[in-house]
């Protein structure tokens, strides 16, 4: 199986603080990877080295097996903090001009990445008045322009009702499944990201303390005849407490 991101003892400084602390990590191709860590761990900062929105003060990065970091963006879409929407444009209208931004002239794929994020009938309602799970979709939408092979997300549920949540989960795994889009999803929400993630990675303190795949989390979280005796977010919070 290919690698997708390998980071090596990648570290972050600001001023006199180490924001990230000499992480490596590796994401396969197909996974849908869950990086977990409480608020001020580093997630944000460590995805917005990998995207270029800011450079390391060490260690290397990796993007589709190459140090190209350049061109392996171009196959990466990403979605970090608030989307960025024009408010008075309805869905399709944003969808273009985030076409005409990045140069990319065939438009053909509007519709179908509208109807995959499930907004084919927005119609002509504006931005301004979408629904924080429908801003979410959108920019969602917006990061698959171009056919990306990744995709980041950095805690795209935040906020989100119970319905919204579930939107987002399902199209999450729509694209994994079906358009085989390897996926790095950072989260708070552990019950929900354990519904839907086959691997996973804690960070704590700016350091990565641990990874390990779905199939390790069922074992390390079962009693020897396999009954369960916590869950991920029992494990995570035992984790960082330095209880396992």
């Amino acid at each position: 199986m290919s690698v997708i991101l390998r980071t090596n003892q990648l570290t972050k400084r600001y001023a006199h603080r180490t924001v990230v602390d000499h992480l490596s990590m590796t994401i396969h191709e197909g996974d849908i990877y869950g990086f977990i860590g409480k608020n001020g761990a580093g997630k944000t900062t460590l995805i917005r080295m990998i995207t270029g929105l800011a450079a390391p003060d060490d260690g290397t990065i990796l993007m589709f097996g190459s140090p190209d970091l350049p061109e392996g963006r171009k196959f990466t879409g990403t979605v970090i903090e608030s989307p960025a929407l024009y408010p008075g444009m309805t869905a399709k209208e944003n969808l273009l001009a985030q076409y005409k931004l990045q140069g990319i002239r065939n438009e053909s794929q509007a519709d179908s990445i509208l109807t995959l994020v499930g907004l084919d009938d927005a119609g002509t309602k504006k931005a301004k008045d979408f629904s924080l799970g429908m801003r979410q979709r959108l920019a969602i939408g917006i990061a698959l322009i171009g056919n990306p092979k990744f995709l980041i997300l950095d805690e795209p549920t935040n906020g989100l009702d119970p319905e919204g949540i579930k939107e987002i989960r399902d199209l999450i795994l729509r694209l994994n499944h079906d358009r085989k889009i390897t996926v790095l999803i950072s989260s708070h929400i552990l019950g929900e990201l354990s519904k839907f993630a086959t691997r996973y990675g804690i960070i704590h303190q700016g350091k990565l303390i641990d990874e390990f795949t779905e199939e390790q989390l069922i074992q390390r979280c079962s009693a020897p005849d396999g009954t369960p005796i916590m869950d991920l977010e029992d494990y995570f919070l035992k984790k960082i407490q330095g209880g396992i």
